[in-house]
């Protein structure tokens, strides 16, 4: 019998921990399944901001200088919400009395990393700054990234507290030694007002388009575009490859107009028996070098690529960029032609020798869609 109860006992004492063992990791997987249920929550971060807002807006003059002047504004800002809720964009105009600002916010939501990246484009020279990127915990959103603000780097964070439904608060704030202290240097309080009181607010305080200055004035190049459209494109499965083979798709495209005109947003969707594309194309207009920046993002990873930068000639468009493909460095165009008052052909093409030879790999018709 002692020989069986030194069986019986290690057995038992194995089977004990087995089932511990199961327990525990039964209960760790539903910890990390509701964890990551929660974090995919974060695609909803953005949801308060949809509607109409009148602000006030406090701005330091002089950030990281010592100064404690500050400037006040007051504005409206009107928020849409894009791929239901995973991105938004945002127009903003504000009022000093001796100055104005214009503005414009992208938020996209990257499914893999549960974060957004925020972008922000001033109207006087349209180019999107790099991204703060970030997220929503127990109600406040932290976002942070890294910029040059006068000849050093420095940290920047962006801070949404205080949300209700009809109400935000909003600062944006420096740090020159690394995150250790923070000097707030932006503060926004945002009132949720009705659509009919925001557009008798933004129309008093929104610029008039500045006429043309000359020939080299392309301010009104996508003018064409503003408007739905049935979209027919067509794909090269695999580009500089040798390979022929391409994906046709179907669907719709709808660009409107901001900053009226000198900047516009466009949303794609189109479907193939292989799959579906979404995506969300912004397009800025710089009064410096009168050219055009065009951004490109898909919702199914939510960042912004490299803009192709460029203006229309004689009625056709060409916008260029430099970007990593498969290892190597390409060169990347894109092309408006064919332009009517009811129809418009794009292609993008890739080229690895330095511009001489063009492969198309993207090639879209539009099509007025009647109302």
């Amino acid at each position: 019998m002692q020989g069986v109860k030194r069986a019986i006992f290690p057995a038992t004492l194995i089977l004990s921990l087995l089932i511990f063992q199961l327990a525990f990791t039964t209960h760790a997987n539903a910890a990390s399944e509701q964890a990551n249920t929660q974090r995919h929550d974060g695609q909803h971060g953005f949801d308060f901001e949809i509607g109409t807002w009148k602000i006030h807006l406090k701005r330091l003059l002089n950030p990281l200088t010592g100064s404690t002047t500050w400037t006040e504004f007051d504005g409206t800002t009107v928020t849409r919400k894009l791929w239901d809720g995973r991105a938004n964009i945002e127009q903003f105009e504000t009022t000093s009395s001796t100055s104005h600002i214009e503005g414009m916010t992208l938020r996209l939501y990257n499914p893999v990393a549960h974060q957004w990246s925020i972008y922000w484009a001033n109207a006087k020279d349209g180019t999107l700054g790099i991204p703060t990127i970030g997220e929503f915990k127990n109600g406040k959103g932290e976002f942070y990234d890294r910029e040059e603000i006068n000849d050093r780097m420095i940290l920047l964070r962006f801070i949404w507290s205080q949300i209700t439904p009809n109400s935000a608060h909003f600062e944006q704030a420096f740090s020159d030694d690394g995150g250790k202290t923070w000097e707030v240097n932006w503060i926004t309080d945002q009132t949720r007002i009705s659509e009919e009181e925001f557009k008798e607010a933004a129309e008093a305080s929104t610029p008039k388009l500045e006429p043309p200055t000359g020939p080299s004035d392309h301010q009104h190049d996508f003018d064409f575009e503003i408007g739905s459209w049935k979209t027919h494109l067509k794909r090269l499965s695999h580009p500089l490859s040798g390979s022929n083979e391409w994906v046709d798709y179907d669907g719709t495209s709808v660009v409107n107009k901001w900053w009226n005109g000198r900047a516009n947003f466009g949303e794609l969707s189109v479907d193939s028996p292989s799959g579906h594309i979404e995506g969300i194309s912004l397009r800025l207009y710089n009064p410096q070098s009168h050219q055009w920046r065009l951004y490109w993002a898909n919702s199914k990873g939510g960042i912004l690529q490299v803009p192709t930068i460029g203006q229309f000639d004689n009625a056709r468009g060409e916008f260029f960029d430099q970007e990593d493909f498969n290892g190597r460095s390409i060169f990347v165009r894109f092309v408006f032609s064919d332009v009517t008052s009811n129809s418009f052909r794009t292609e993008q093409a890739f080229s690895t020798d330095g511009g001489k030879t063009w492969e198309p790999n993207w090639v879209g018709t539009f099509t007025c869609a009647k109302e």
